[in-house]
């Protein structure tokens, strides 16, 4: 592994994340033996809003029954359940972060999808797919922490069967500079590899990818961060990563440093689905 992907890994890593994760849900009253997908979700979906964007995406991707899915970046698997559970997809997630990869096939066991789930650790760049494996690849908030975007997307149409589609909701630079770190992809800039959208549209046609949908979510992005800041009465909301991956105090500044960046245009977010 090269010292990027090293240093990307040991960004997310925790060494005890499970124990986090199932102590919140018994904070929260959840019968652990018993759990749904949906119970999950204030712990699993690591990106600008939440589960709701995951269900607006599949919906923009027409994911149905017996879709075969890439979840590229899957973290602890929550999008994957989701589209399992409410879609009835087949789903493979791969990410480098071999602790995501360990907890999101626990918590998978425990809402008894494993029938339609599995995780690998791997690396975007270098998948251990054969030719046209999927119906569909999907990412959300993955493109981040990878730097060779051409080689990504070449190995996206690689496994994607003709006719396939690539269904994304991605942080994007904004016009208006770099945003402020930390932020929860990268503590500084040597693993932060943000491009402008019009760059990330080219790149992707330039890798034989047309676009059936390309929206700017960044005006509903911002809502959603804001609404979870503390209200006047000091009482918090809680947000996807607050009792998981990051520790509460050092996931204060990120959020704040993500909002920062939305409100002033130095980031955006962009969801969109190409076919191959």
């Amino acid at each position: 592994m090269t010292s990027g992907r090293v240093a990307i890994s040991r960004h997310y890593t925790t060494g005890d994340l499970s124990e986090r994760i199932l102590a919140s849900l018994r904070e929260s009253g959840k019968p652990i033996s018993e759990l749904r997908p949906e119970d999950f979700a204030p712990f699993d979906q690591f990106h600008l809003r939440g589960n709701t964007a995951t269900r607006e995406l599949a919906a923009l991707a027409e994911v149905g029954a017996g879709t075969q899915v890439l979840d590229i970046g899957s973290g602890i698997g929550g999008p994957a359940r989701t589209l399992a559970h409410a879609f009835g997809c087949c789903v493979t997630g791969i990410d480098l972060v071999e602790e995501f990869c360990r907890v999101a096939a626990m918590l998978t066991a425990r809402t008894r999808l494993s029938d339609q789930v599995r995780f690998l650790r791997g690396e975007a760049l270098t998948m251990p797919f054969a030719d046209a494996s999927f119906d569909l690849v999907w990412s959300q908030h993955a493109l981040m922490n990878i730097a060779d975007k051409a080689g990504l997307y070449a190995q996206l149409r690689r496994v994607l069967k003709p006719g396939g589609r690539y269904a994304c909701y991605e942080i994007v630079a904004g016009p208006a500079g770099t945003p402020d770190f930390p932020v929860p992809w990268a503590d500084d800039a040597t693993i932060s590899h943000l491009v402008r959208a019009p760059q990330m549209r080219d790149q992707l046609a330039a890798a034989g990818f047309r676009a059936l949908a390309w929206n700017d979510d960044t005006v509903n992005a911002r809502a959603w961060i804001a609404a979870q800041r503390p209200s006047r009465s000091g009482a918090e909301s809680p947000t996807p990563a607050r009792n998981c991956a990051i520790p509460a105090e050092a996931f204060k500044v990120m959020a704040r440093n993500v909002r920062i960046a939305l409100e002033s245009d130095r980031m955006q977010v962009v969801q969109a689905v190409l076919s191959r």
